[in-house]
């Protein structure tokens, strides 16, 4: 008998690999006999990283980034060579040989991670939970740790954040900058978007493809949006709900004028 075992996580207690070795070792005790082969799963939320890097045979890559509060903390990222790791899965992508400087040449990398290894619930003790405080600085810092590693894409997935800033620190590491209409620029606080005016875009900003990985089809705004639904799970009080959604239609309003994208009907962007 061959026996297929593909899980996701255990929400909370174990993750994707852990689980499929469960199974399979209670399996063996009853079927001695069974092949028995394990793939666990991922759907774009906690654990994605994990997968991808344990299929692809990747290494991890620690770094420093901050949590949604604004403290350091120690990250990882999946960090995995195009050219190899086909024993578990297999990579299509033809691999890239780039000059460096030196005239050594070398397989560009693919990067993994998400962003709940930076600004996750797991980061921050029930009683910190501040949707107007939370923010996704630590998300644009493994970003550019993982370019300046050499990454040629990052694919990260999106679930599991205690944040509900649209974005807003994230954007901020990555050299982007918020102005309100008296030019204060804007510190971090997702409440002081309600006085966003503009926008203005880094010099330089050298950022590989970015694949983001969601696991919900939710709108940014609205009944089914990002704060609506999410909000209340990471701290988000009735009146609080009202601030965010208003702090996001005003961030996704400026984005729109200013950088001349508009995501927020988008499925996948409450993510």
């Amino acid at each position: 008998m061959k026996i297929l075992i593909a899980p996701d996580k255990f929400k909370g207690s174990l993750n994707a690999r852990a689980v499929a070795e469960n199974i399979a070792a209670g399996l063996r005790e009853v079927l001695p006999e069974a092949k028995i082969d394990i793939v666990p799963m991922a759907d774009g939320g906690e654990g994605t990283a994990e997968v991808i890097c344990d299929a692809l045979e990747g290494s991890w890559v620690k770094c420093k980034a901050h949590d949604p509060l604004g403290r350091e903390i120690d990250c990882r990222y999946g960090y995995i060579d195009n050219g190899a790791g086909r024993s578990r899965a297999t990579w299509t992508g033809k691999p890239e040989r780039v000059d460096e400087p030196g005239g050594e040449s070398i397989n560009r990398k693919l990067a993994v991670m998400e962003m709940s290894e930076a600004a996750g619930m797991r980061r921050v003790q029930p009683n910190e939970r501040d949707v107007d405080l939370a923010g996704t600085f630590g998300v644009g810092e493994m970003l550019l740790e993982a370019a300046r590693h050499g990454a040629r894409e990052i694919i990260i997935g999106l679930g599991g954040s205690a944040t509900n800033d649209g974005g807003f620190g994230m954007a901020r590491a990555l050299g982007f900058r918020f102005f309100d209409q008296r030019s204060n620029e804007l510190t971090g606080r997702v409440s002081e978007l309600f006085g966003l005016k503009r926008i203005e875009k880094p010099k330089i900003l050298a950022l590989p493809k970015i694949i983001a990985a969601a696991d919900v089809r939710n709108p940014l705004l609205g009944e089914n949006g990002a704060t609506r639904v999410f909000g209340p799970q990471k701290g988000a009080t009735e009146d609080k709900i009202d601030m965010l959604e208003r702090a996001l239609t005003k961030l996704a309003d400026v984005v729109s004028k200013d950088l001349g994208v508009d995501y927020r009907d988008e499925s996948g962007a409450g993510a």
